[in-house]
C-alpha cells in the first residue's frame, strides 16, 4: 500500500515544466520595414539548450513552458526577446515576431597590387608613359586587329543561349505547320554564304 501511495504522488502535476503545462508556441518573423519572412533565425529559450529555427517562409514552433524568454538571433538583424507570460493556461499560443535589420557601418579598406611602397616606387618608375589614349586607340582599332577578332572571337555566352532559345522558340511556334523561310536571318544568311564559299552547292561533272 505504501508504494501504491508513491506512484500516485508521482503522477500529480505541480509546478511549471510539468508536461500539463508545456505550451506548443508557433509563430512567424518578419523583417520590420518589407515585413517578408526571415529564414533560419534561430529561436533559443534564454538559459536552456532548446530551440528550433524558423524554415524559408519564416515559420517556427517549439514547446515552451509559461515564463519563459525566447531570444531571436539572425545575422543580419538585431537580436529580439519574446517574454512569454506565467500565467497562461492554453496549450497553444501564436505570435508575430518583428526584427529590425543591424547596419554596420566598417570603416574604409584601400587595395593596393603592391605589397610595399618601394614595390610602388619601382613599378611607378618603369611606367611607361610614351603612348597615349589616342595611340592606343588606334592600335586597337587597326583593320589587322579587328580583322583577327572577327574571324577568331567566338560568340559570348549570352549570344548562345539566345540562339538556342530562338531556335527552340520557332519549333515550337511552327509545330505542326510549314517551316518558315528564314530569308531575313541574317545567321542563315552567313551559313549559306559560307556553304557557297566551300563549293556545297557546286554541280561538279564527272570527266568521262
Amino acid at each position: 500500500m505504501f508504494c501504491f501511495s508513491l506512484g500516485l504522488m508521482s503522477q500529480t502535476p505541480t509546478d511549471k515544466g510539468q508536461p500539463n503545462n508545456l505550451i506548443q508556441f508557433s509563430g512567424v518573423v518578419l523583417d520590420q520595414d518589407s515585413l517578408t519572412p526571415i529564414p533560419l533565425v534561430y529561436i533559443i529559450v534564454k538559459g536552456t539548450k532548446r530551440g528550433t529555427n524558423s524554415d524559408f517562409s519564416g515559420f517556427f514552433s517549439l514547446v515552451v513552458s509559461p515564463g519563459d524568454e525566447l531570444e531571436f538571433h539572425s545575422m543580419v538583424y538585431k537580436n529580439r526577446s519574446y517574454k512569454i507570460a506565467d500565467t497562461l493556461k492554453q496549450k497553444y499560443y501564436y505570435a508575430v515576431q518583428v526584427l529590425t535589420k543591424d547596419t554596420i557601418d566598417l570603416p574604409p579598406i584601400e587595395v593596393f597590387p603592391w605589397p610595399s611602397k618601394e614595390d610602388f616606387k619601382r613599378a611607378f618608375l618603369a611606367l611607361n608613359l610614351k603612348d597615349t589614349d589616342l595611340d592606343r586607340a588606334e592600335k586597337n582599332l587597326k583593320q589587322d586587329a579587328l580583322t583577327y577578332l572577327e574571324r577568331n572571337q567566338s560568340a559570348s555566352a549570352s549570344e548562345n543561349y539566345k540562339y538556342v532559345m530562338m531556335a527552340y522558340y520557332t519549333k515550337a511556334y511552327t509545330k505542326g505547320q510549314t517551316p518558315s523561310i528564314s530569308l531575313l536571318n541574317p545567321l542563315a544568311w552567313a551559313q549559306f554564304i559560307d556553304a557557297i564559299k566551300k563549293g556545297k552547292y557546286s554541280n561538279k561533272k564527272k570527266k568521262n
